[in-house]
């Protein structure tokens, strides 16, 4: 991938696919093999197939192609829970109380979809996605120990509220509080990226 935007579009899928417990988040060097192995894994669990397939071909695409089919990748990873990979990958980051606290559901719940005793309900499934997304943006910045401490302490940003204070009750992705939450811990990592 020559191209630095090229480049930017990778390690922002593997970030977002590392978060959601999809692949090691401990990748250096990120080349071609890394994009094929990144976007053949994301397949692999239901996402993203066409440009996988793509990828499959026998010609290397042009520069042009492969920043457009990342973006693809990029997108399909944001609107793609998979509570099968990201329950183990949030859980090890985030406790089991605090976790079901910002789920709002129960620590007994938590332990079953964890465990995979019980199917996780799609709105919880939606939640922890965007939990999962939130932690992966937080991990450019923060150590485990930060970004426990990050949902805890007032910003200025929301207003002064803790991050943890606006994901409460049956909250849905999309709701304001939420997306303050998400932008917030997003805008860290284009921080850190400049």
């Amino acid at each position: 991938m020559p191209s630095r935007s090229a480049r930017a579009l990778v390690l922002e899928a593997w970030r977002r696919a590392a978060a959601m417990g999809l692949v090691e988040s401990d990748a250096t060097r990120l080349d071609d093999d890394d994009v094929r192995r990144l976007v053949n894994r994301i397949r692999e669990v239901g996402i993203a197939r066409g440009p996988a397939l793509h990828l499959d071909n026998v010609e290397a695409p042009s520069v042009a192609e492969a920043e457009a089919l990342l973006h693809v990748v990029v997108a399909a990873l944001e609107a793609s829970p998979v509570a099968k990979y990201e329950w183990p990958a949030v859980s090890r980051v985030l406790e089991p109380e605090a976790l079901a606290s910002l789920l709002n559901i129960s620590v007994s719940s938590l332990r079953r979809y964890l465990s995979g005793e019980r199917e996780t309900p799609d709105e919880v499934a939606a939640r922890l996605h965007h939990l999962a997304l939130v932690v992966g943006d937080l991990a450019g910045a923060y150590n485990d120990v930060g970004v426990r401490r990050w949902f805890e302490r007032p910003r200025t940003a929301l207003g002064g509220s803790r991050p943890s204070a606006l994901l409460t009750g049956d909250w849905a992705p999309e709701d304001p509080g939420p997306t303050r939450v998400r932008d917030l811990a997003r805008s860290l990592v284009a921080f850190s990226a400049t």
